[in-house]
């Protein structure tokens, strides 16, 4: 008994040891990576993927995730430059390059990005018309997306792209736009009955030199036309006699 009292005595100290070590063990998974702070100086190599061991109380680990984040922008209040007000929202996808830089260069990256984002929605937004902000949406996306990053940069974040998800038009400028669009089918409508005017006397013109060349073409164009009358029931057909033959009669007749 007097051997283990030593043992026992030790004991609280052994367990207290475990658990500090346990506490210090850190699991980094691999689209992480650990930022250690030891003594308020930051390590210049984050850590990762992987077990760390971090040495309690000296060192701190902030996490930092490597994936590409989803933004959600919040419908912003528009005023383009043909004084058009709308409400556009949109989505910014972004990923931290730089996990160090993403804890030391900002206080919170992901706020930060959001609200560089809106800030630059309304501006370059502001500068073009709502013909160009609904016909060249792609263009103005690549423009937002090498603004939001160029002020990104220093903090370590960088956007692969933005996308413009939906433009809400206030319900006059929606009636005024579909009147315009009636308007636009309307004229395409007549000039393509127009054009098919145009061709059809061409047609005629051409059928009409043809048949004037051969004055029995016209009969057999006029028979024909009475052959296809006469496939129709209940049809009535005007037969009128050529002068000629009426003047054959006439001289039959006076002899």
């Amino acid at each position: 008994m007097d051997a283990l009292l030593p043992a026992f005595g030790l004991f609280p100290f052994v367990l207290f040891a475990l658990i500090w070590v346990l506490s210090c063990l850190k699991v980094i998974n691999e689209y992480e990576r650990a930022v250690v702070f030891t003594l308020g100086k930051v390590s210049n190599i984050p850590k990762g993927p992987g077990l760390v061991f971090i040495w309690r109380p000296f060192q701190k680990a902030v996490i930092v995730s490597l994936r590409t984040t989803v933004l959600e922008v919040p419908s912003q209040d528009i005023i383009t430059r043909d004084n058009v007000s709308l409400k556009v929202s949109a989505v910014v996808y972004s990923k931290v390059l730089d996990p160090k830089q993403a804890i030391i260069g900002v206080e919170n990256y992901y706020y930060a990005t959001s609200q560089i984002a809106q800030t630059t929605l309304r501006s370059i937004l502001g500068e073009v018309s709502l013909d160009e902000l609904l016909a060249d949406r792609e263009k103005l996306s690549l423009r937002l997306r090498e603004i939001i990053d160029r002020s990104t940069e220093p903090w370590g974040v960088e956007v692969n792209s933005v996308e413009l998800k939906s433009v809400d038009l206030p319900e006059q400028i929606q009636r005024a736009m579909g009147k315009q669009a009636e308007a636009e089918r309307e004229k395409r409508a007549k000039v393509i009955a127009a054009e098919g005017e145009l061709l059809a006397s061409q047609q005629l013109l051409e059928a009409a030199n043809k048949i004037s060349q051969n004055p029995v073409a016209i009969q057999m164009r006029y028979l024909q036309t009475l052959t296809e009358i006469a496939v129709e029931k209940n049809s009535t057909i005007v037969f009128p006699l050529p002068m000629e033959l009426m003047k054959a009669f006439e001289k039959f007749a006076e002899k």
